[in-house]
């Protein structure tokens, strides 16, 4: 996500933007995060709550998986490019990472692949906004997106954030482009019990594979580099959901050749090796609540309380990634796959579970979430390249929306900060 802290430029900031050094950076971006924690305009202070993500000692963790990936620091002259002293101080930073996604397809299903980069953590010091840094930062970014031969550049954000978006809108080039939403649901401390009415099966990696590009081959952002996405240790399995009382022999070709009336899929990311969240300053009444929850859940589990995790200190998050399926039932599959997940989730300690969908999503309603935890999130997309290399597509940014979108890199959100009352269980 990009953070409030890229406000709109007034004033020119001599500050110089370089490549990140993990030996010499690594302190001082450490201290720009602790002060652009989300939802806070002074690090917390003063019962307002914010959403701090500790990246395990990793700044880069969050792109390290993309094909190519970079981080930039922006630091006051003093201890620009090859300085090193001076009193040098970064005030700001933006990583960004460029892989091959689907932009669009014909009415065959033929996906029409592109380059598009990614924009994500940018950051800017408090005392620093305000002043052109972010700008700076994006336009730095986008040079080596160019190199890389992107011919596209998006940035994702909450609706709501009004600086973020008026600095890529209105001094970027930017353009709205599409609206997901971010469905989150707590991890309770019962487990839930599997569906009745679906059966679940595992399926490998190739098969994963097989039956991604099958379904996803005209969706969105679907990535071309699919098959390190599965087979990326961080990714803990996808599953099928099928009707109960089909029959599974395994073979998925067989699958595709003629799938039943209704099935669902869905694969797991295991954030929490990755990073950790935590939401700050929250009142003690809405503490003392959420513990009485879990205090009730874990001595009578049978009566499933739907207790809120401990979102006050350090939590993980399993997001659910490959979305899909097909058939009436469709929505009620994708339900019994989510349960599934919560109790993945529940064995590895992790306190929500999370997914990205789009507006349009047509299994949308199967997902179980709370919508005090969630948020509407805005993309915004730019074009990097000259001329047109789409055929029949033309300009990706003009395009309207699709049904489905495919979302593999998951954001934290500031709306985990809103977390209350249950309003919704699974």
């Amino acid at each position: 996500m990009v953070e409030a802290a890229a406000a709109v430029a007034e004033e020119e900031h001599d500050a110089a933007v370089r490549e990140y050094d993990d030996v010499r950076d690594r302190g001082g971006v450490e201290e720009v995060e602790r002060e652009c924690e989300v939802g806070s305009s002074g690090g917390g202070g003063g019962g307002q709550m914010c959403l701090f993500t500790d990246l395990l000692g990793d700044p880069l963790c969050r792109i390290r998986n993309s094909p190519d990936f970079l981080m930039l620091v922006a630091e006051t002259a003093t201890g620009s490019a090859g300085g090193g002293g001076g009193g040098a101080e970064i005030i700001g930073l933006v990583r960004g990472c460029v892989k091959s996604v689907v932009c669009g397809g014909s009415h065959s299903k033929d996906p029409i692949y592109t380059k598009v980069a990614y924009i994500l953590g940018l950051r800017v010091s408090p005392n620093h906004r305000r002043k052109g840094v972010g700008r700076k930062l994006v336009e730095r970014m986008e040079q080596w997106f160019r190199q890389k031969g992107a011919e596209y550049s998006y940035m994702a954000t909450e609706q709501d954030n009004e600086a973020s978006v008026r600095l890529f809108t209105s001094r970027c080039g930017y353009s709205k482009f599409r609206t997901p939403s971010l469905l989150v649901h707590p991890v309770f401390r019962h487990a839930l019990k599997p569906s009745r009415r679906a059966s679940i099966v595992r399926l490998e990696p190739r098969d994963a594979e097989r039956l991604y590009r099958w379904h996803f081959a005209a969706v969105e952002f679907f990535p071309a580099d699919i098959d390190a996405v599965l087979s990326n240790a961080l990714s803990l399995g996808t599953f099928l959901a099928l009707p109960a009382g089909t029959s599974w022999d395994g073979d998925v070709e067989a699958f595709l050749a003629a799938p039943p009336a209704s099935w669902a899929v869905l694969s797991v990311w295991n954030c929490m090796d990755a990073f950790r969240l935590e939401v700050r300053g929250a009142p003690r009444l809405m503490r003392a609540a959420a513990g009485a929850t879990r205090l009730v859940d874990r001595a009578a589990p049978w009566l499933r309380i739907p207790s809120i995790p401990n979102l006050f200190a350090p939590f993980g998050l399993y997001f659910l990634y490959g979305l899909g399926g097909a058939g009436p039932g469709a929505p009620r599959l994708v339900r019994a796959l989510c349960r599934h997940a919560h109790n993945m989730a529940r064995r590895g300690g992790c306190g929500v579970v999370a997914t990205e969908v789009a507006a349009l999503e047509p299994v949308r309603a199967g997902v179980p979430h709370w919508p005090r935890l969630g948020a509407e999130d805005l993309w915004c997309i730019k074009r990097l390249a000259d001329g047109y290399n789409h055929g029949l597509l033309g300009d990706w940014t003009k395009a309207p929306p699709g049904r489905s979108i495919f979302v593999d890199r998951p954001a934290p959100s500031r709306a985990l900060c809103r977390a209350s009352v249950p309003s919704r269980t699974f």
